[in-house]
């Protein structure tokens, strides 16, 4: 079976269950709690997903985004963000099935060039 025989929500939760449940940096219980809270709504976690990606905590954020996703699949900003962390762990191929899932829905063009910024590095170089 070829990867893109998969619905993207497998694949979603292929990678949430490849990378663990939680981030490496939430240890104990009141930072495993605020995780946790900040994912409840979409934009909490995608501002706390951009924080870590501007921190260099690249997993970190991917996890963040997945839980996102999983508690709001609806959410298209989380999920575009998480094809463009995807990306940026060198998972191409991982982040161009997201992609084609995505391409032609309302996004500004400033986002959708963040979050394919990239894969589009990576296709040139």
């Amino acid at each position: 079976m070829k990867v893109r025989d998969f619905p993207a929500a497998c694949l979603l939760a292929l990678t949430a269950a490849s990378l663990g449940a939680l981030p490496a940096r939430a240890e104990t219980p009141a930072e495993l709690d605020a995780l946790s809270r900040a994912t409840d709504q979409p934009g909490s976690g995608v501002a706390l997903a951009r924080r870590q990606i501007a921190s260099g905590e690249l997993l970190d954020a991917l996890a963040t985004l997945e839980r996102v996703i999983l508690n709001h699949p609806e959410d298209e900003e989380a999920r575009l963000l998480h094809a463009g962390v995807t990306c940026s762990i060198d998972d191409r191929r991982g982040a161009l099935v997201e992609l084609d899932v995505l391409r032609g829905r309302e996004f500004s063009d400033s986002l959708w060039d963040e979050a394919t910024a990239d894969c589009s590095r990576q296709r040139e170089g």
